[in-house]
């Protein structure tokens, strides 16, 4: 499931008297140092969703999605590889199997994790979607666990888990209709279970868990399609810099709790932004033309990327090369847009771990 179209909405009041310098305040973790992780649990949406929904309910499993890898659609909401595969490339381990297909995935496969996230979920219900949201995605990781047949308690301290949580609750809030000055307070709510999870998982054994930081929602192209994907929305980013704060905060706060640097913040926001700035010899990240602008998107706004009429004709176009867009539709990047952004993080990455 792909963000509802209100997402374009959603951030159009600013909260920034309520985080007026909070970025300077972001706590510095000082890292626990350690040998890298050889396997990688993922719960979250869909900028981790590697091919968990069902083929008929989602158009990650329509042409063209995959079309740069595998070269068919694989469930992956991007012309290719997800930041869920950039990670456990980072990990030098393949990419963790999708939780509906393990009975399907043979032993040795599942020794690299296992892929709980669904598109179009969140840490909450999200409207019109049935789909498990992350507190279910961490369920079926428990029954997992309890079953014994595929992990041990000895193989969870040297793993990592990914919690992805890209927007899809406030997308939820905008089409319920609630106020916007509840915004910050739900606001508080999601972040709030975001910790919960997070501290449920490492009960459960894993000891080094990562969250992203939300990216710039009002870079993406959904947003940006209304002034010709010619430049960010200040207001909308400046919005998403109050979920990132709390987020920092509660990160923080956990990590005082267990007195050791188990939970991360890993800075999708800034790394997005590092991308998009690029204008020259950033090592190992692409410059792209204009990386506000999708690389697939629908014929006229009744259409989105993947959409055919009745007649089975499509009613999308794509840009002439998906490697020099970095976003590929209107919400989710291209593979080369990941890769970039996890380009820019990977000393991060290493100072986790390493």
């Amino acid at each position: 499931m792909e963000l509802p179209k209100l997402l374009i909405s959603l951030f159009l009041f600013s909260f920034s008297s309520f985080f007026l310098g909070a970025e300077s305040d972001y706590p510095q973790h000082s890292n626990l140092k350690r040998l890298r992780p050889n396997r990688l649990f993922v719960f979250g949406d869909s900028y981790a969703d590697t091919g968990n929904i069902r083929k008929s309910l989602s158009d990650s499993w329509k042409i063209p999605y995959g079309i740069t890898f595998p070269q068919k659609p694989s469930g992956r909401f991007s012309d290719g590889r997800v930041a869920t595969d950039f990670l456990a490339r980072y990990l030098g381990i393949k990419s963790p199997i999708p939780y509906t297909w393990k009975d399907y995935a043979g032993k040795e496969r599942l020794l690299y994790g296992m892929n709980y996230a669904y598109g179009g979920t969140g840490v909450f219900k999200t409207k019109d979607n049935p789909l498990p949201n992350m507190t279910t995605q961490i369920d079926y990781f428990q029954r997992v666990l309890a079953a014994g047949n595929i992990y041990s308690p000895s193989d969870l301290p040297s793993s990592l888990a990914l919690l992805s949580v890209a927007g899809n609750d406030y997308a939820t809030f905008l089409a319920l209709k609630r106020p916007l000055t509840e915004l910050p307070a739900f606001m508080k709510q999601v972040v709030d279970q975001i910790a919960v999870n997070a501290m449920r998982i490492h009960k459960l054994g894993v000891n080094k868990i990562v969250i992203p930081s939300m990216q710039p929602l009002g870079c993406l192209p959904s947003i940006t399609v209304f002034n010709s994907f010619q430049r960010c929305n200040a207001t909308d980013n400046a919005s998403t810099n109050l979920h990132n704060y709390l987020l920092h905060k509660a990160i923080a706060r956990l990590n005082n709790e267990t007195k050791l640097s188990t939970f991360v913040v890993l800075d999708h926001y800034n790394a997005f932004l590092t991308v998009f700035k690029n204008k020259g010899p950033e090592p190992g990240v692409s410059r792209f033309g204009n990386p506000l602008k999708p690389c697939c998107v629908g014929v006229n706004s009744s259409y989105d990327c993947s959409n055919v009429d009745e007649k089975g004709e499509k009613k999308y176009i794509i840009c002439e090369d998906p490697k020099a867009a970095f976003f590929w539709d209107i919400f989710h990047p291209s593979e080369e847009g990941w890769r970039s952004v996890y380009s820019v993080l990977h000393k991060h990455l290493k100072a986790i771990w390493i």
